[in-house]
């Protein structure tokens, strides 16, 4: 699996973009995603413009199969979070086809 971008290497991106210290932007880091936890627990949504936005989902109880033995097995209902990445990241990283 390829290598992607630590969090440290973001934060020191964003401290030589931004122009400022590593600490602030780690701050800034370390504050985004916690307002993204809050937001998403309270309203079941956030919205990052630009980029995506997180959504709180509900998953249904499900009869699923034990893999080992093929058993019939009851999964609870969960809730879980998903991400939705924006039409123009989408299409900035991989865009469609022309026909």
């Amino acid at each position: 699996m390829a290598a992607g971008l630590t969090k440290t290497a973001l934060v020191r991106l964003l401290a030589e973009k931004l122009e400022t210290s590593n600490k602030t932007a780690g701050l800034f880091l370390t504050t985004l995603a916690e307002i993204a936890v809050k937001e998403t627990k309270k309203n079941d949504v956030f919205v990052l413009p630009g980029l995506g936005r997180l959504k709180k989902s509900a998953r249904k109880a499900r009869i699923g199969r034990n893999p080992q033995t093929g058993d019939p097995i009851k999964i609870p209902a969960k809730t879980v979070v998903k991400f939705y990445v924006g039409k123009a990241v989408k299409d900035a990283i991989a865009p469609a086809k022309k026909k």
